[in-house]
């Protein structure tokens, strides 16, 4: 297949756009001549998102199908340019062990990082092949590559999104439409400021707020950054689009040792 049209000047869809990796993304393609469709269940944070060129706000909680499903023929509609891309990018985080785990939360992330991306595909898939052309890319993890303690929910969403689309890709195969997934590792977004945790899951006492601190401490990687390695990822026809030195650590150590990454991952941390 032919490297895609580049993304610049075509309309593109981005949600979990308030904050982050999906801001970024925003600001960044409105830059170079994208109009663009963004969608958040935080309308505030919408507001205050301050885009050059034709811009589509709003508000979305992606779990409702027939919400996703609505936003997308308003998409169709006001779009002033053929859809070079869907960004499904929404999501949230917890922390637990899977002996403590509570289901109530474990659905919530679920239905938000994995089923909000299938809803999002299943809404605007139609769209992209009407016109075949253009990509969808959802947002995996380096969590999607390898399984980490006190994370297995969103292990459990990330490593089902990579297969989801993986899947679509194969499917795609003969058209002009594309899939991708994206594997950030530790960018400096908000999402383990904004998860969930009942207790500390490692059992050290660490109060919500020294927990984001220690996420913090580790993430490498800018929004910006990430975005603009997202970009270029798109651009390119890349299917798997690894964000930040850790992710391509992270997906080496997944190949070299299957069953003990996780003992090198823990003495790096050390």
């Amino acid at each position: 297949m032919s490297r895609p049209e580049p993304l610049a000047g075509r309309a593109v869809v981005v949600t979990g756009a308030a904050s982050g990796i999906g801001r970024a993304l925003a600001v960044r393609l409105a830059g170079v001549g994208c109009p663009v469709a963004v969608a958040d269940v935080d309308e505030a944070g919408l507001k205050q998102l301050d885009l050059p060129g034709p811009v589509l706000r709003r508000p979305l909680d992606v779990r409702d199908a027939a919400a996703v499903t609505a936003f997308a023929a308003e998409v169709r509609e006001w779009a002033p340019a053929p859809l070079g891309a869907v960004f499904n990018n929404a999501g949230v985080a917890i922390g637990s062990s899977v002996l403590g785990a509570v289901p109530e939360d474990d659905d919530w992330l679920w239905e938000i990082n994995f089923r909000g991306v299938v809803n999002g595909v299943r809404a605007f898939l139609p769209l992209l092949v009407a016109q075949d052309a253009g990509t969808i890319v959802n947002t995996s993890s380096v969590y999607g590559l390898i399984g980490v303690p006190y994370q297995s929910a969103y292990c459990a969403a990330k490593f089902a999104v990579r297969g989801f689309t993986e899947a679509l890709r194969q499917e795609l195969r003969g058209t002009g439409v594309r899939a991708a997934a994206v594997h950030p590792g530790g960018v400096k977004t908000n999402i383990a400021r904004n998860a969930r945790f009942r207790t500390d899951p490692e059992g050290r006492g660490r109060t919500h707020e020294q927990i984001a601190a220690d996420f913090d401490a580790i993430a490498r990687t800018t929004p910006e950054r990430a975005a603009a390695i997202i970009h270029k990822g798109v651009d390119a026809g890349r299917a798997r689009i690894l964000v930040g030195p850790d992710a391509y650590l992270v997906d080496a150590l997944a190949r070299l040792a299957p069953t003990r990454y996780y003992d090198i991952v823990a003495g790096l941390r050390r």
